[in-house]
C-alpha cells in the first residue's frame, strides 16, 4: 500500500515484510518500514526477524519522521538523562531498560540452570560444565545489542517478559544438547517470578554499588569537618534567637549522627524475592511434579541470588519492603535536606565562605555574588527523589486481590528515585569540598551575645537556694542589650559563696560551651 501525493496508500510486501511508503504535501518523502509477523510467536520465525532488525538494523526498525528529534542530553525530555546525564551516568546500566532486560535474563537462565540441578525434574537433567559455561556467558556477556533483538521481539509480541523468553529459548537452541529442554525455559513461571526477582536484584545493585558507597563519603566529610572545628565555639539559635553557644563541630557532629543511623537502616534492607506461580501456591509446579519440594526449590533459587525469600505472596511480591527501602532512603535524604538547609543559612551569616572556582559565575548582573548553588541544587533534587519514594512507598504495597498491573508502571520509576537522591549527594559533597569555617564572624557573634550566660547565672542561683532566680534573670535581661559589665555587676551582687561567685565571673560566652568539643572530637 502506497500513499500518494493525494493522500492514497500503496501496500507492497517483500520477503514477508509489510512496507508502509507515504508522501505528505510540501514535506517531502516519509518512509516507514515494519515486520509483519507471521505465524506463531513462538516460532523461529519471529525470533529470527526480531534478532536481524536488533543485530543489524534491519526492517524490524523504525525510521524517524522529519519532526522527530534525536534523543541527546539536549533534548532528553528529563533532566536525569538531560542536563544531569553526565552525574547519573553510572546508574544507568542498573535503572535502564536495558538494566531491566538484562537481570530479566539472567533470572530465566539461572532458573534453568536450577532446575537442571533438581534430581525430581528428570527431563532437564545435569547440565555439563561446558554447558555451563555457555549459559553462564548469556548472561555474563549480554549487552545492548542483545537487548534490542529482545525489544524488537516486543515490538510484535507486546509483552515485555515473553520476549525475554522467546530470546533465552533462541540463544539456547543454538546448543545441540539444550534443544530438547527449551519449553522449561521459565518453567511453571508467572511474569512476576522474573520482574520480581529483577527489580530486586536491581535495587540490591543500587544501593550497594552506588547508593551506600556516597552516604558514607557524605558522612565521612561531615565526621571530618566535625572533628576539625571541634573546639570553635559558635553561638547557637533556637527559634532563630541566640541561644546556649556550642561548638562548630557540635552541630556537624549531630548531623553526621543522625545521616548514620539511617545510612543504617537502608543497608540493612531485606530485598525479597519469590518464584512461587500464578498466585503464589506453585499450582502449576505441583501439578506437574508433585513430589518435589517446590517451597525448598524456590527458596534455594532466591537465595542464590543473594536475597531473601518470602514464602506469602500472591502473584506478586508484594513490595513492602521496597516501601520500607524508599522510607529509609527518604529519612537520609530529609536530614541532608535539613544540613543544606543550615548550611546555607551559615553561609549567609558569614559563618561559612566559600572557595570560589575560576570561571564560574554567580549571578548574570551581580558580579560579586558567590551564591551556595550546590546545597540549592540538594535541596531541590532531594525534594524531588522523596516526593518520588513516598508515592512508591505509599503505592506499591497495594494492588488489588491477587494483583493489579497498576504497580508496573510505577515500578519503572524507581531508578528516578536513586537518581534523583544521587544527584543530590554529589552536589552537597562539591558544597561541602568548598567551605571554609569564618572564624573571625562566629566570634564576632558569640562575644557580643552575654545574654546566653543567663542561663548559667540562674542555674548556679537555684543550687545556692536564691529564690526566683529564674525570674530575676528574666527581668534583668529579656529585650535589652545585655554587656560583659551588666553580666558583671549582676554576678557581683548575688549573695552566694564566693567559689561559686568566681565561677560566674570568669564565665563567657565563649567558654560556656558544655561538652561540645568532647562530642564532636569522639563523632
Amino acid at each position: 500500500m502506497v500513499m500518494a501525493k493525494g493522500g492514497a496508500c500503496r501496500n507492497t510486501t517483500r520477503g514477508g515484510a509489510t512496507v508502509v511508503a507515504t508522501r505528505g504535501g510540501g514535506r517531502g518523502p516519509r518512509r516507514t518500514r515494519c515486520r509483519q509477523a507471521v505465524g506463531s510467536p513462538a516460532g523461529g520465525r519471529l525470533l529470527g526477524e526480531a534478532a536481524r532488525g536488533g543485530r543489524r538494523g534491519g526492517a524490524a526498525r523504525v525510521q524517524a519522521g522529519a519532526e522527530d528529534i534525536a534523543l541527546s542530553e539536549l533534548t532528553a525530555v528529563g533532566p536525569l538523562d538531560g542536563r544531569y546525564g553526565s552525574k547519573v551516568k553510572g546508574l544507568r546500566s542498573v535503572f535502564s531498560e536495558f538494566g531491566l532486560i538484562k537481570k530479566r535474563v539472567e533470572v530465566e537462565v539461572r532458573w534453568i540452570q536450577h532446575l537442571s540441578k533438581c534430581a525430581d525434574i528428570k527431563e532437564v537433567g545435569a547440565f555439563g560444565e561446558e554447558t555451563m559455561r555457555y549459559l553462564d556467558s548469556l548472561v555474563d556477556d549480554f549487552s545492548v545489542e542483545d537487548a534490542m533483538i529482545v525489544k524488537n521481539t516486543e515490538a510484535i509480541t507486546k509483552h515485555d517478559v515473553k520476549s525475554v523468553e522467546y530470546y533465552v529459548k533462541q540463544m539456547l537452541g543454538k546448543r545441540e544438547e539444550l534443544g530438547d529442554i527449551l519449553e522449561f525455559v521459565h518453567f511453571s513461571c508467572t511474569s512476576e517470578d522474573i520482574n520480581n526477582l529483577s527489580h530486586a536484584l536491581m535495587l540490591k545493585e543500587g544501593v550497594e554499588a552506588h547508593v551506600l558507597p556516597t552516604m558514607d563519603r557524605i558522612i565521612d566529610e561531615i565526621k571530618k569537618m566535625a572533628t576539625l572545628n571541634a573546639e570553635i565555639p559558635m553561638l547557637s539559635r533556637t527559634h532563630g534567637q541566640p541561644a546556649s553557644p556550642t561548638t562548630v563541630g557540635k552541630e556537624l557532629a549531630n548531623v553526621a549522627y543522625r545521616l548514620e543511623r539511617q545510612r543504617n537502616q537502608v543497608a540493612s534492607t531485606e530485598f525479597l524475592g519469590k518464584i512461587n506461580g500464578a498466585v503464589g501456591n506453585y499450582n502449576a509446579h505441583l501439578v506437574a511434579y508433585p513430589q518435589a519440594d517446590w517451597e525448598s526449590i524456590a527458596r534455594d533459587f532466591v537465595t542464590s541470588f543473594g536475597l531473601d525469600f518470602n514464602p506469602y505472596t500472591t502473584q506478586i511480591e508484594p513490595h513492602d519492603y521496597i516501601a520500607e527501602l524508599f522510607s529509609a532512603m527518604g529519612r537520609f535524604n530529609t536530614i541532608l535536606l535539613d544540613f543544606d538547609r543550615d548550611i546555607w543559612s551559615y553561609i549567609s551569616l558569614g559563618y561559612f565562605k566559600q572557595r570560589t572556582v575560576a570561571g564560574e559565575v554567580g549571578s548574570s548582573t551581580m558580579p560579586h555574588k558567590v551564591n551556595p548553588i550546590d546545597f540549592e541544587n540538594s535541596e531541590g533534587n532531594l525534594g524531588v527523589a522523596n516526593a518520588l519514594a513516598e508515592h512508591l512507598g505509599s503505592k506499591l504495597p497495594v494492588s488489588r486481590w491477587q494483583r493489579d498491573l497498576t504497580d508496573s508502571t510505577v515500578l519503572r520509576n524507581m531508578g528516578l528515585v536513586f537518581g534523583y537522591s544521587m544527584l543530590a549527594y554529589t552536589s552537597v559533597l562539591q558544597g561541602i569540598g568548598k567551605l571554609e569555617v569564618n572564624e573571625a564572624a562566629i566570634a564576632a557573634d558569640i562575644d557580643n551575645a552575654w545574654e546566653v550566660l543567663a542561663e548559667p547565672v540562674q542555674t548556679i542561683m537555684r543550687k545556692c537556694g536564691v529564690e526566683e532566680p529564674y525570674e530575676k534573670l528574666k527581668a534583668f535581661t529579656r529585650g535589652q542589650a545585655v554587656t560583659k559589665e551588666m553580666m558583671v555587676q549582676f554576678a557581683e551582687q548575688l549573695e552566694i559563696p564566693q567559689e561559686e561567685k568566681r565561677k560566674l565571673l570568669e564565665l563567657e560566652p565563649r567558654t560556656y560551651l558544655g561538652n561540645a568539643t568532647q562530642q564532636a572530637s569522639k563523632i
